[in-house]
């Protein structure tokens, strides 16, 4: 089983992967950078107070993940945001948005039944000791 006949199915996407490599200041600046348009290393290089070979280790570590997609035009290397990986983790952080609406809903719900309850008690407690009704009791 060595020999796999490739298919075109859609790459996956690891979300430790792509959170460690979001989980560096530096490489989310560097990916907002991306957003707009590819970038030379050396325009991604002069955005930044850190030395160039730290900028090529931050590009790795976002290649890696696949968060940026190398070109190369001439002698110059270009980078591109590749918001796919961002796109799985998007549809995996969704099943997490789904468990804590559908929990806060019933939290809401619960809240709110007791706050009737309570108000309940306390409107039916205070009607209770009216003065009409205070003076019917000793007659």
């Amino acid at each position: 089983m060595r020999n796999r006949l490739v298919t075109d199915s859609a790459p996956e996407y690891s979300p430790a992967v792509t959170f460690h490599a979001l989980a560096d200041p530096t490489r989310l600046a560097v990916l907002d950078l991306l957003r707009s348009a590819p970038r030379a290393v050396g325009h991604i290089a002069s955005a930044f107070p850190i030395s160039r070979p730290a900028i090529s280790k931050h590009l790795r570590q976002l290649q890696k993940a696949r968060l940026v997609v190398p070109s190369r035009r001439g002698r110059h290397h270009f980078y591109q945001l590749n918001a796919a990986p961002l796109e799985a983790l998007d549809l995996w952080l969704e099943r997490y948005r789904m468990f804590w609406a559908h929990n806060l809903t019933n939290l809401k719900f619960f809240v709110e039944q007791e706050h009737a309850r309570e108000t309940g008690e306390i409107a039916s407690n205070t009607r209770g000791n009216t003065p009409a009704k205070t003076r019917s009791k000793h007659k």
